[in-house]
């Protein structure tokens, strides 16, 4: 029987399949990969293209206290690139490097996200920001490229993969492919939002494109935040780009992926306030990127305006006293082989508000040159960025001794008058036998000291003998002066709005867990005194000295004074003194503040040398922190004036600053400056430092 079939032409038939099926899996292949997303927007019909983009609403201003304007908005034009506009040009890379080439010769900075350098022999940038480095790896990760390519390779690869003439140089063949990356990128990220190409540009800039016509360029309107001060970076905080962990936060909220928020100080603590309500529109565009309507859905509604409690002049003035005191310390160790002092903060509050009136953080940074400078910041080891006023954590040294005090009369071990002998070294244990500081100095102790005398010359014997006594000693005494101190606003949240850490207190329960280590009847002794491993924040300790000045109420600080609308015709918010805790044995307090003006003016006060003939009377407590043996000892320093009636308290820490005692002229600048009076400007000598 004859076959229908014949092995043969099965076969040539089978070839035939098999090289249009090869054929079609190239084709698919090429579509796929190496024409990617360009592709999708190529088989788009030509017809006008419709995108509806948000409208950005003016951001608040920021004012102080007096309204002096500290921070603001106005109007500026940015430089846009739609995507699809710009694929579907078959001249799309010569469009580029031409609106490149323009941008270049203006000398107008334009947004190149690529992480290679732009010229021979090229690598990837060094000091890549984390948003860079993730970016790059999910670039790499879509197209399957081997995460260690150099950056030489990856540009070769990318030439091929845009398709970019040979007969276009490598310089330039880079600049070309900044912009495809930037915007590939972002296709496979799926952000909508178009490619601010160039931001803040100026109208001689945008007519001058607008004459050129390129494909996929258009112009936007937009916003740029303004500050009016050098002061107060760290408070008033900055906006920038939302970052990479954050995107589905702000995402959630609402905020294109493009948006500027705020991420430090009052421009973070009150962003929903500020930012406002974004609008939206319709844009239509013809098949070459050029604008044929704009039609507005919505009306954007501008942001409410921040009324801060700072006041800007008396802020300037604390970061120049601390500024020059540091300085001066620095410039007198260089030739002495000393440590030279890393940082400091200093905070300023109304004692019967809980507003803040100033803190200032060393080192700092200029907010006027943050976008040009935010790198270097970044990688700069001494951490500008980072406000020490709010989140950095510090041992109070002997400004803690109140609390031991406190404690000791609210638990009956002592009275005003009772009377503990030092005797210079605490000899109670044979292995561990601290000492008070005049024994350590002068091998002698301070004799005879009641609860006030022992405060005025900080005398560490007795406490550490009255913590013997309160709550049966020990363990029990520690969890005695944690409470204590938490009542004082020491170790907790203050309410403040800006980012800050609580702190820490001390206890056996904290050790056990964080040290893995029992608590020893020493940890209790140094505890007592200021040392061991409490820490506090500048902003904590400022409360603390202000729930003294004040007799015993704790406030919640705050940095928002009020808030109005964005036509200033409605007061939205008021801010009202909060209290947080009461401390109902006044009669203790007020042998604190007893104690703590006998610093001032005792005659062995530890702050007698700068406020013994002060005009003005000053309650304080030097405090000495010894970090190691090696360190130069942190220096911690809290005060209020005037003394019979507070208005203001202030904390001062500079670590490596040697002694309280060292940074309390700090102090008297600023009453100097706060109080202005005929009788402050009388000139008395500071007198020589002691420790």
């Amino acid at each position: 029987m004859q076959r229908m079939y014949k092995p043969f032409r099965v076969g040539i038939v089978m070839l035939i399949m098999a090289v249009l099926l090869m054929v079609y899996v190239t084709e698919l292949f090429r579509i796929q990969v190496f024409e990617t997303l360009a592709a999708e927007a190529e088989s788009y019909t030509q017809r006008p293209i419709k995108r509806t983009v948000p409208l950005p609403s003016a951001r608040g201003n920021i004012y102080d206290r007096n309204g002096i304007l500290l921070a603001s908005g106005r109007p500026s034009y940015n430089i846009m690139l739609d995507r699809i506009a710009l694929l579907r040009d078959p001249g799309r890379n010569e469009v580029i490097l031409k609106l490149v080439r323009t941008t270049m010769e203006q000398e107008v900075p334009y947004n190149d996200m690529f992480p290679v350098t732009r010229g021979a022999p090229f690598e990837y940038y060094t000091d890549l920001t984390d948003n860079q480095r993730s970016r790059l790896r999910i670039y790499l990760d879509y197209f399957s490229l081997d995460p260690e390519i150099t950056a030489s390779d990856l540009l070769v690869w990318m030439r091929t993969h845009y398709r970019i003439d040979y007969a276009i140089g490598i310089l330039e063949a880079r600049l070309i492919i900044g912009v495809r990356y930037e915007l590939e990128v972002r296709a496979i990220l799926m952000n909508v939002a178009p490619y601010v190409f160039a931001s803040d540009v100026s109208p001689d800039f945008v007519i001058l494109l607008e004459e050129l016509s390129f494909t996929g360029v258009y112009i936007e309107s937009d916003y740029v935040r303004e500050y009016h001060t050098m002061s107060a970076p760290h408070l008033l905080g900055y906006v920038r780009p939302i970052p990479w962990e954050q995107l589905d936060y702000y995402n959630a909220k609402g905020y294109p992926m493009d948006a500027l928020v705020g991420l430090m100080g009052a421009e973070l603590a009150f962003e929903d306030r500020l930012r406002g309500v974004a609008g939206e529109q319709t844009i239509e565009m013809n098949d070459r990127g050029t604008v044929i309507s704009v039609t507005m859905n919505s009306e954007p509604e501008p942001g409410e305006h921040v009324y801060l409690t700072i006041d800007i002049d008396l802020q300037t003035k604390v970061e120049q006293e601390l500024r020059s005191h540091i300085e001066t310390i620095n410039q007198a160790r260089e030739g002495a082989d000393l440590d030279k002092i890393p940082a400091g903060a200093v905070v300023v509050t109304g004692v019967n508000t809980g507003e803040i009136l100033a803190a200032a953080s060393y080192p700092t940074f200029n907010p006027l040159t943050l976008s040009q400078d935010f790198v270097l910041l970044m990688n700069d080891q001494t951490n500008p960025l980072l406000n020490r006023a709010t989140q950095g954590r510090y041992n109070p040294g002997s400004t803690f001794k109140m609390v031991t005090a406190f404690a000791a009369l609210r638990y009956g071990v002592i009275s005003r008058y009772s009377e503990i002998f030092d005797a210079g070294k605490y000899t109670k244990e044979p292995t561990f036998q601290p000492a008070c500081w005049l024994y350590n100095s002068a091998g002698i102790g301070h004799g005879y000291v009641n609860v006030v005398q022992a405060l005025e010359c900080s005398c560490n014997y007795f406490f550490i003998t009255v913590s013997d006594w309160i709550n049966g000693g020990g363990a029990n005494c520690a969890r005695a002066l944690a409470k204590t101190a938490q009542e004082f606003g020491l170790g907790i949240s203050t309410g403040l709005q800006v980012p800050e850490v609580p702190g820490r207190l001390a206890t056996p329960e904290w050790k056990l867990e964080a040290l893995n280590e029992g608590w020893w009847l020493g940890d209790t002794w140094v505890t007592s005194f200021g040392q061991g491993h409490n820490e506090f924040t500048p902003v904590q300790m400022a409360n603390y000295a202000a729930t003294i000045a004040n007799g015993g109420t704790l406030h919640s600080l705050s940095i928002l004074r009020s808030v109005k609308s964005a036509d200033f015709t409605r007061l939205i918010y008021t801010h009202e003194p909060e209290v947080l805790n009461v401390i109902e044995e006044t009669e203790y307090v007020e042998i604190l503040q007893e104690g703590m003006k006998s610093v001032s003016r005792g005659r062995r006060g530890t702050a007698r040398k700068v406020f013994a003939e002060y005009p003005i009377r000053v309650a304080a407590k030097t405090g000495t922190v010894q970090v190691d043996e090696q360190t130069i000892n942190n220096a911690v320093f809290i005060c209020y004036a005037p003394a019979d009636n507070p208005e203001i308290a202030i904390s001062i820490v500079v670590e490596k600053g040697g002694s309280g005692s060292e940074v309390m002229d700090i102090a008297r600048r600023i009453f100097d400056y706060y109080f202005i009076s005929e009788v402050t400007v009388l000139a008395y000598p500071y007198g020589e430092l002691i420790p």
